[in-house]
């Protein structure tokens, strides 16, 4: 989180047993009296040992709490981390949220696929790599990211009128920090990058967090091309392959458009949820 520290006021949060054995952290920030699972972080949640079970985590809830208030911090919001990122069941945190009477308050649909038992592509998909697979193209890993930022900025503005979350500094610290976790991979015609997509790696996940295509590789599928050799050859050996949130508007929105190519992929939701306790 060092890159984008100077944003939040960071108070992540240590907790102990009784033995003061570390059991569980909780990244998180502070702003106006607000305590919040960590807000510079895609996922949130407390994290903890495989060995930890529910009674602790109901204790671990109430430690916490009363440490907000006593610190009177007006209310806790609680990103909880999605299913599919943890690597045991690990939703011992829902059930200590209802017990401390939380609020259910913002829902996000993302689009992942279970790769070992995967509904199959949509009759548009397939149509467009049979087109793409006719082409002279390969897909290729890069390391080198100042002109695929430059493109992937240019193309996602042309697009959707956004610039990526992510500067092009933010991401080369990253990837030299992760290189294991962050790979950068494209598609090429003839020396031309036509299609590209920032990965991000865990153990049970692999995250499309950016892909741009440009004109020329709409035209011909480029980017089908490069994420269904994505699927079926670099990452197979992985659970599951998630192209990220759909919606905008905390929720409220769905584009519809969006999620339709992902689940052209076969790719089906899974919910990201929010969570807050007044305290």
């Amino acid at each position: 989180m060092d890159y984008h520290s100077e944003r939040f006021t960071d108070h992540s949060l240590l907790i102990y047993d009784k033995a003061s054995k570390l059991v569980a952290l909780l990244p998180a920030n502070i702003s106006n009296g607000i305590l919040y699972s960590h807000q510079g972080l895609t996922f949130g949640g407390l994290v903890y040992k495989s060995t930890v079970k529910q009674v602790t985590v109901l204790g671990i809830f109430g430690s916490v709490i009363d440490y907000l208030k006593k610190m009177k911090i007006e209310k806790l919001v609680y990103k909880a981390m999605p299913w599919i990122y943890h690597q045991v069941p690990a939703e011992e945190d829902l059930y200590a949220l209802f017990r401390y009477g939380a609020k259910f308050v913002k829902r996000e649909v993302s689009s992942s696929i279970k790769l070992d038992n995967r509904v199959g592509y949509s009759k548009g998909r397939n149509w467009l790599l049979k087109k793409a697979r006719k082409e002279s193209i390969e897909v290729a890993e890069i390391t080198e990211l100042s002109s695929f930022w430059e493109m992937l900025e240019t193309t996602v503005m042309s697009a959707h009128g956004i610039i990526p979350v992510h500067s092009l500094a933010d991401m080369t610290y990253l990837a030299e920090s992760f290189p294991n976790n962050i790979r950068i991979f494209t598609v090429i015609q003839s020396g031309k990058t036509l299609a590209g997509t920032v990965l991000f790696i865990s153990p049970c996940v692999v995250h499309t967090q950016y892909m741009f295509n440009t004109a020329e590789g709409r035209e011909i599928g480029a980017l089908d091309f490069l994420i269904d050799s994505m699927i079926n050859r670099e990452f197979d050996s992985c659970t599951y392959f998630d192209f990220g949130i759909s919606t905008e508007d905390q929720g409220a929105y769905l584009n519809e458009g969006l999620i339709a190519q992902k689940e052209g992929f076969g790719a089906r939701a899974v919910c990201h949820d929010v969570y807050e306790i007044e305290l």
